[in-house]
């Protein structure tokens, strides 16, 4: 596995707020142009034509993953745009409408396999990874960690270069921080995020 040299924000990142995801996209085409992105905003899809008129876009993108994420059962979804980064919109409770996309992280990199959500007393975290030919199995070279609260309206994210990507994010007992870990049998790999202080920086702990 590469060693992590430290987590750095790119000059063109889209947001500076807060979470964890290890991953990339089955689709890196799925974007906010195509016919899947969600209404009411520049990304969405204008239907075809039918004999009762237009027939109206979908509420929202293909997601590459979605989850449950809050006590009404609402859900939120992540997909990747072509050329943008890593979209998101959720649900405030289940059946309700779906929020207007969100540029969670901006990169023109080419997406991978996955994106990988969890819920944690509705903070949501969300790992995602870009790379040349990581969509065919090559290591990401571009890896985000993200954290979404206050009901999804702000995000913090913390991008990895170079790194191999994270595989998971669980709760810190006792508090309400949150760790994103990628462990092999030489290093572990980690980055805490706080809800006071958001995210710390990237640590490699030999084992």
């Amino acid at each position: 596995m590469r060693r992590v040299h430290g987590g750095r924000w790119p000059a063109w990142a889209a947001t500076a707020v807060l979470v964890t995801v290890a991953a990339a996209c089955g689709n890196p085409d799925a974007g906010a142009g195509d016919a899947g992105s969600g209404t009411g905003t520049g990304d969405a899809g204008s239907g075809s034509p039918t004999p009762s008129g237009p027939r109206p876009s979908p509420s929202h993108a293909h997601f590459v993953d979605d989850i449950e994420w809050s006590d009404g059962g609402g859900r939120v979804g992540m997909y990747y745009a072509a050329g943008r980064g890593l979209m998101e919109q959720h649900q405030e409770t289940a059946g309700g409408p779906w929020s207007r996309p969100r540029l969670v992280y901006a990169t023109e990199g080419d997406a991978c396999q996955s994106i990988t959500l969890k819920a944690f007393r509705g903070t949501v975290t969300a790992i995602a990874n870009w790379g040349v030919y990581c969509a065919d199995g090559e290591p990401p070279t571009e890896s985000v960690a993200a954290v979404g609260t206050r009901g999804l309206s702000a995000w913090d994210t913390k991008a990895t270069e170079d790194f191999d990507g994270w595989e998971k994010a669980a709760p810190v007992a006792g508090t309400g921080d949150l760790l994103f870990t990628n462990s092999s049998t030489e290093w572990l790999t980690r980055l805490r995020w706080s809800p006071a202080g958001g995210f710390g920086e990237v640590e490699d702990i030999r084992r």
